[in-house]
């Protein structure tokens, strides 16, 4: 996966012009595929614009909820946004062949 395309992406969506938080978010970046890739076994392909976009979107996600401040009403932080399980799954559920089934 094309770590650069992606660091450029988030920085677009988030509104970062500067390289100052470049290490940050592609470690971040590079932790997310790494989990992608070896916890949920997905093979990523960085032509199919559905997992481009699902990681710039779940690495922006990542970087914006390590300072949020947002808490559910039993004071415990809010989890992944609906859309993003909701991809996640899809994803998942996408790179399983038939044959394993």
């Amino acid at each position: 996966m094309d770590i650069t395309t992606i660091l450029l992406l988030v920085k677009e969506r988030i509104g970062i012009r500067s390289t100052t938080r470049d290490t940050y978010l592609e470690a971040i970046i590079k932790g997310v595929v790494r989990e992608l890739e070896d916890e949920q076994g997905l093979v990523l392909d960085e032509t199919n614009p559905h997992h481009l976009m699902f990681m710039v979107d779940y690495s922006t996600w990542r970087y914006q909820s390590v300072t949020g401040t947002q808490t559910t009403s039993t004071s415990r932080p809010l989890s992944m946004p609906r859309h993003l399980q909701w991809r996640l799954h899809n994803l998942v559920i996408s790179g399983v062949k038939h044959e394993d089934v």
